[in-house]
């Protein structure tokens, strides 16, 4: 026998959701717990009257068990009690529309087990990380035997909803698959953080009363916090907030999905617009906007077909893509992929994935063109037992270089002002009195950033080679008639590059030919990493070079603390060493650091068909 909801009453859902991406400092997970889950939890657990639903990741609720096994405790108490559901979805919080739909069912599946394992039952809704929709959801969810999920009001207005309609649940289909779609209220959850429950839920019921009429009223929240003084104590907070619920009766019901699902009549049939929780925002879109984000997008998913081709190794391929999985995390494609720490983290479990998925394999050098970062041309991987070096046409730059000793990017090096990712040989021809003051703060006027322009492929050779060339061309701009072909070679732990900058003009050119050089690291102090010049001659001027300094050296050597890795980046002109002017600049996204530009300045003098030729060379080691 069905049971009836009191439609006098706000049928008020109310849940709890946390995250902290992977690769976040211990600290972070610390501070979440102590400050929004244990809070809510504990003080729910004192009001068995009241209902609530719970998400928490799996990579918060994994690290919790390790350190406040006891929480687990309160939980499980509370889903046997029935006061609780616990809400499943993808295991480390992935931007699901973006993700293979293998990786979608198999995420909310690891997630699934490991709640049914710890807190002995299975879930039948989820949480949709930042409510990210595309309509194709609907299936992956409902092959996951998830029953409901959510989705904010503003994405119910925006698929036509409107009036009474957007106060209860709606259900959606995709390839005849159901599911169960209930309205979170931020207007409300906005309320909550300003004025007391009580308040806020009279206001509510009187404006709802007109707009539902006799139907049943549901409001859907889940406040990240509450209204509170500056100095209260979040469990004083949550404490009094709970308090007021349970003297609320008469206004509000607190009830679980399940419950309004089971009494459901007929429910309205919707299909929602490719959408999201965030105004404005769309995962897709942002990879467009945000290179560094559609980087790591691009490595997941050419990581995600070396597993598929993965045979006859179930665990080790298993394995492999719980690596993959830890790099779809929301965090990295919604606005948080300027935190250089989540990045490194992403990209180390690609890398680990990458190396899983060809452990067997004996490692052989070769070039590779794919499409990498889906913009239609063809870049180039030149891989071998040690390293990956990507390179792609436009500006002939290196724009990934992983170690694969140490599952380590170099080229994790955030995006530059104008959201363009940081690469490394990024070539620029500038006028001769410039000065690298002038490049540190902006580029200068006058100057020809060849980065921005696409080099021709010249020659790919298996043997070891992979050539651009960046023609003459008759547009006026500055130093058109400088022709650049440039060559690199990997082999083991050494990548190379050779230029040759010709003069095809009438004229004698004079600038400063500077090919940028990004390289990422943890952190910018001494602890992390340090830099040495060596001159010429070989004698070491071993003195640690803060950043933002001046070298002149012919050799730049890069101690990697953190990694216990060594990088000697050396310069070789027409068959010698040469000592070459530069210098060191952090690169930072607001006050996080992101990476380190080697700009080492060659001032040239070519005669018209005069050729200069320069090589450099990164040597790895540990």
């Amino acid at each position: 026998m069905k049971e009836e909801i009191n439609t006098n009453r706000i049928s008020l859902i109310l849940g709890s959701h946390a995250h902290v991406p992977s690769g976040a400092p211990e600290s972070e997970f610390e501070y979440v717990y102590q400050n929004k889950m244990r809070p809510f939890v504990s003080n729910l657990y004192k009001y068995s009257n009241i209902h609530a639903v719970l998400h928490y990741s799996g990579v918060l609720l994994y690290w919790i068990e390790r350190t406040h096994p006891e929480f687990f405790m309160l939980i499980e108490d509370m889903v046997n009690r029935k006061q609780t559901e616990i809400l499943g979805g993808g295991f480390y919080e992935p931007m699901l529309p973006l993700i293979p739909l293998q990786d979608r069912i198999g995420q909310i599946e690891l997630m699934t087990t490991y709640l049914r394992k710890h807190f002995g039952k299975r879930p039948v809704g989820c949480w949709i990380p930042c409510m990210a929709w595309e309509q194709n959801l609907a299936n992956a969810l409902s092959a996951s035997d998830m029953n409901y999920t959510f989705l904010s009001q503003e994405q119910f207005k925006q698929s036509g909803i409107k009036g009474a309609s957007l106060f209860s649940p709606c259900i959606t289909e995709d390839q005849g698959k159901l599911i169960t779609v209930f309205p979170v209220s931020l207007s409300v959850e906005k309320e909550l953080s300003e004025k007391s429950f009580s308040q806020t839920f009279i206001e509510l019921s009187k404006k709802t009363r007109e707009i539902c009429k006799q139907s049943e009223r549901m409001v859907c929240v889940f406040p990240d916090k509450v209204s509170s003084s500056a100095e209260e104590a979040p469990d004083t907070a949550w404490n009094r907030f709970f308090e007021e619920i349970s003297l609320s009766e008469d206004i509000v019901e607190t009830v679980l999905p399940s419950k309004i699902i089971k009494n459901h009549k007929i429910y309205r049939k919707a299909s929602f617009q490719n959408s999201s929780a965030v105004n404005d925002f769309s995962p897709r879109r942002f990879l467009i906007e945000h290179e560094e984000a559609n980087g790591i997008y691009s490595k997941m998913i050419f990581t995600n077909v070396l597993i598929n081709h993965l045979k006859g190794d179930k665990s080790r391929k298993v394995n492999a893509r719980e690596e993959l999985w830890k790099a779809q995390d929301s965090s990295l494609y919604s606005g948080f992929q300027y935190r250089n720490e989540l990045r490194k983290a992403a990209y180390s479990s690609l890398i680990r994935a990458e190396k899983m998925s060809k452990e067997k394999e004996k490692i052989v050098f070769s070039i590779i063109q794919h499409d990498f970062d889906f913009d239609g041309i063809n870049e180039y991987l030149l891989q071998d037992s040690q390293i990956n070096c990507y390179i792609r046409q436009k500006g002939a730059v290196v724009f990934e270089l992983d170690y694969l000793p140490k599952e380590w990017n170099y080229l994790d090096c955030g995006t530059d002002e104008a959201r363009l990712r940081r690469t490394a040989f990024a070539d620029m021809l500038l006028p001769q009195n410039t000065n690298l003051e002038d490049i540190i703060k902006e580029k200068p006027k006058g100057a020809r950033l060849c980065y921005n322009e696409y080099y021709e492929s010249s020659a790919q050779n298996r043997k070891g080679k992979s050539c651009f060339k960046l023609n003459a061309i008759a547009e006026d701009i500055p130093f058109n008639m400088i022709e650049i072909d440039k060559c690199y070679m990997l082999k083991k732990d050494v990548l190379s590059v050779s230029y040759m900058i010709k003069n095809t003009g009438k004229e004698t050119q004079n600038f400063v030919f500077i090919p940028e050089i990004n390289l990422s690291f943890a952190g910018v102090t001494d602890e992390l990493v340090r830099f040495y010049a060596i001159e010429a001659s070989g004698t070491a001027g071993l003195q640690d070079t803060p950043v933002d300094i001046h070298f002149n050296a012919s050799n730049l050597k890069i101690h990697d603390v953190k990694n216990e890795v060594q990088l000697l980046l050396a310069f070789t002109g027409q068959g010698s060493s040469l000592s070459v002017n530069g210098c060191l600049v952090p690169a930072y996204s607001g006050n996080v650091y992101q990476g380190t530009r080697i700009l080492p300045a060659f001032a040239l003098s070519l005669n018209p068909d005069e050729t200069w030729k320069n090589d450099f060379s990164l040597k790895f080691s540990h």
